[in-house]
């Protein structure tokens, strides 16, 4: 037994016990985590963050491009019609059903437009669900030019596809990642539409190992050079012919199947350790776990000394003055008050005569500054020498102190001050 029957079988004896709980966590995890790294593979640009909130509670979060967010909703819609066709046994894969996964994927036809080398655009357009209507190629890191198969080749070599993929399917000559890996390499050689091409063939690798009782494997996008490698070392082997890609032998695309191997030993991995309910964290989850719980303090300008000396010369004094201006005209209220000020700190002091004795409170108004933020805070001192945080907030260096914030801070102040008004001179 290698190691992956291993893993399976393991994984299959565990499938009567594991709790509904656990089967959950690990179907949330994987949706997540295909969702977030098949589409940042291909220049989506959500946040892991981004896609957990998306996705899990339909809201959106911080800057993000509308067409990359409706982009992960189609990409889950479409992991759903996998998970769903791939329960139902008695219905075959099809072109029709790649073209609707597609359809789903691009949800319309648009546009796109490249810079030609002579600095002009051109554009062209994009059609969901449609096989390409003219030629899509790539130019390799080396410069040359690798030809996908031509619009007028395609619909024979899609059905030319489907027709090897139910006759190998049937007769269970390959395990089913080897069998997924000849269907991916083969259909991303083809590269039927015009967009969309390696997001359909992550998907159908997928379809092909549910459709089999195996866990989805997720293609990191942190791992993209590993897995474009393994994909270019088959296509040397192979050859530039775009017929005899589509029509490539297990044996030619050995450095792919490793390579997808070792996604399913991973995925396997977690599933095993997930139905047991143990920790599915993964070595890199730190990084997600930080940007999901930070991403408001993140991607912001960091603190320069033009910034510090910008808010203290003019955004900090401009607070203080707006403050003494709308607390002014209560200050005959008081028996003293004065200002005290140092450098990014100022305290304003109040008194009120009572039993033939003045009663003193303060306001503390204090700014910090963090690397990429800085926060104002401001601290009630009442008689008894007791502190309260009466307000707090943080802003990014790149926006400015609004209205609502000094009104804010005002009415904090102003509630406070009627207190002490009210307990000593009424």
């Amino acid at each position: 037994m290698n190691r992956i029957d291993t893993l399976f079988k393991e994984w299959q004896d565990l499938q009567p016990i594991i709790k509904e709980e656990y089967r959950q966590r690990l179907e949330q995890k994987f949706m997540l985590e295909f969702n977030y790294n098949s589409n940042h593979i291909e220049g989506n640009t959500l946040t892991y963050g981004q896609t957990e909130m998306l996705l899990l509670f339909g809201k959106s979060v911080g800057e993000a491009n509308m067409k990359d967010l409706e982009e992960m909703k189609a990409s889950n819609v479409g992991l759903k019609m996998v998970q769903a066709a791939a329960q139902d046994k008695e219905q075959p894969l099809s072109e029709y059903f790649i073209k609707c996964l597609h359809q789903t994927l691009l949800r319309e036809d648009y546009k796109e437009y490249r810079k030609q080398a002579d600095g002009t655009y051109t554009s062209y357009d994009i059609h969901a669900g449609q096989y390409k209507t003219r030629p899509n190629t790539v130019i390799t890191v080396t410069g040359e030019r690798f030809e996908y198969a031509s619009p007028e080749e395609t619909p024979a070599l899609m059905k030319d596809l489907i027709e090897w993929y139910k006759r190998e399917e049937a007769k269970g000559g390959m395990t089913p990642i080897e069998l997924a890996s000849l269907f991916h390499y083969r259909y991303i050689r083809i590269h039927p539409f015009e967009d969309g091409n390696g997001r359909i063939s992550r998907l159908i690798v997928n379809y092909i190992l549910c459709r089999h009782g195996y866990p989805m494997i997720v293609v990191k996008t942190t791992d993209k050079n590993n897995y474009l490698t393994s994909l270019n070392r088959c296509d040397v082997i192979v050859g530039p012919i775009p017929s005899d890609g589509a029509h490539a032998e297990l044996s030619q695309i050995t450095p792919f199947v490793e390579y997808m191997k070792k996604c399913l030993e991973r995925a396997l991995t977690i599933s095993i350790k997930g139905a047991k309910g143990e920790s599915i964290e993964e070595a890199d989850d730190w990084r997600k776990s930080l940007k999901l719980k930070y991403r408001n303090q993140m991607n912001k300008p960091e603190v320069t000394e033009e910034d510090k000396e910008r808010i203290l010369s003019n955004d900090f004094p401009e607070l203080l003055k707006h403050i003494d201006n709308e607390l002014s005209e209560f200050y005959s209220l008081f028996s003293s008050e004065y200002w005290v000020h140092k450098e990014g700190r100022s305290f304003i002091f109040f008194g009120i005569e009572h039993n033939e004795s003045e009663i003193p409170v303060s306001v503390d108004i204090n700014i910090t500054f963090k690397q990429f933020f800085y926060r104002i805070s401001v601290t009630y001192n009442d008689e008894n020498s007791q502190e309260s945080k009466i307000y707090e907030n943080e802003y990014s260096y790149s926006k400015e102190i609004t209205i609502q914030d000094k009104t804010d801070i005002i009415n904090a102040i102003g509630n406070r001050l009627n207190q002490f008004i009210e307990k000593y001179k009424c």
